[in-house]
């Protein structure tokens, strides 16, 4: 009896206790300002982050994807994330600032404890003229964005109406 005992206390510890994986229930950035470290090209790629604390949500658009500007006009274009921009979800051991982006050599504090890629949804960018100011402003939103963790879990719960607005230079005539 003594034996089935403390082979039913085993048992129990074993597959009550939780394997220590980190879970994502939400994904919150909607409130959190939008960063660079270099001015956003229309040309080139533009690697964009919002930094939360010990989040960031990191998203590689396109090259030329803010090149789609029109005087007088509002032009929506989309990127197709994961064959065309890429959004990255990260966590960190510590509170990250723009300087672990930014810096030739990141910070050593902060260790990423865990990544995960989107793997569908869109970036819309609706991009209009500021003549007075010579730029083109550039709305940036997430639509239908989906995460997968490494354990097949998908995340839906994104917060980010607005990823956050950028401007270009209107090209001289």
């Amino acid at each position: 009896m003594r034996k089935y005992f403390f082979l039913c206390i085993t048992f129990c510890l074993l597959f009550s206790c939780g394997d220590g994986d980190l879970e994502i229930e939400t994904i919150d950035f909607d409130s959190v300002t939008l960063q660079f470290c270099t001015t956003p090209s229309a040309t080139e790629k533009n690697i964009l982050f919002k930094i939360n604390n010990t989040e960031a949500l990191i998203l590689e658009l396109q090259s030329g994807v803010l090149n789609k500007g029109v005087v007088g006009e509002t032009v929506v274009t989309q990127s197709a994330i994961s064959n065309q921009s890429q959004l990255t979800y990260r966590i960190f051991s510590d509170d990250v600032s723009k300087n672990y982006f930014c810096d030739d050599i990141p910070p050593a504090e902060a260790v990423v404890i865990d990544e995960v890629e989107a793997e569908d949804g869109f970036v819309t960018i609706s991009t209009t003229a500021d003549e007075a100011n010579g730029n083109f402003v550039h709305t940036i939103t997430l639509n239908e964005i989906s995460f997968i963790t490494e354990r097949g879990e998908r995340i839906t719960n994104l917060s980010v109406s607005t990823f956050g607005e950028v401007t270009t230079a209107i090209p001289a005539p």
